[in-house]
C-alpha cells in the first residue's frame, strides 16, 4: 500500500477516534499521520519520495489559495466601482507539461479563478491558450502560469 494510503486511513482513524469528520479534523488527522508516517517509515525509500511530496501539495494549494483571493478581490472591485478597470485578452502561453494529467490540472486550476479561463491547448500540447479578463503586462501573466505550473509539475513528478 503506498503512503499516501496509510496516511488518508490514519487520517480517517484520526477523525473516527475524535468523532468529528469536519474538514479541520481531518487536515490535522492528516498532518498526525504524516508525521507518524515519517517516524514510522523513515527508511522506506518509497516513503522519501511522498515526504518531499506533501509539502509541495501544500505550497501549490496555499499558491492558488492566495491567487483565488486576489482575483475575487480584483474581480468584485471592478464590479462595485463605477468604471470598468478590464483589459480583456487572448493569451498564449507556453507549455512545459506534456501529461493530460499535468495539463488538465494547470487548466483547471487557471480557469478556476475569477478573470481567466483556459480555452484550448494545442495539438502538440505546447500551447495553453487562456482569455483574461486583466491584462496588464502579458509577461507578468506568463511567469504567474509559469510559477503554477512549476508547482504543478513538481507534485507530479
Amino acid at each position: 500500500m503506498s503512503p499516501l494510503s496509510w496516511n488518508l486511513i490514519l487520517a480517517l482513524i484520526w477523525a473516527a477516534v475524535t468523532s468529528n469528520f469536519s474538514g479541520a479534523n481531518l487536515l490535522v488527522g492528516f498532518v498526525l499521520g504524516y508525521l507518524i508516517l515519517g517516524f514510522a517509515l523513515r527508511d522506506v525509500p518509497d516513503f522519501a519520495r511522498y515526504r518531499k511530496k506533501v509539502p509541495g501539495l501544500f505550497l501549490l494549494l496555499g499558491h492558488f489559495l492566495r491567487d483565488l483571493v486576489v482575483s475575487n478581490l480584483r474581480v468584485a472591485y471592478d464590479v462595485l466601482t463605477p468604471t470598468h478597470y478590464m483589459r480583456p485578452a487572448v493569451v498564449a502561453v507556453p507549455l512545459r507539461a506534456k501529461t493530460d494529467g499535468a495539463i488538465t490540472i494547470l487548466a483547471n486550476m487557471i480557469s478556476l479563478t475569477p478573470g481567466t479561463l483556459s480555452l484550448d491547448v494545442s495539438s502538440d500540447r505546447s500551447v495553453l491558450y487562456l482569455h483574461v479578463m486583466y491584462l496588464d503586462n502579458e509577461d507578468d501573466l506568463r511567469e504567474q502560469i509559469r510559477k503554477l505550473e512549476d508547482r504543478v509539475l513538481a507534485l507530479l513528478e
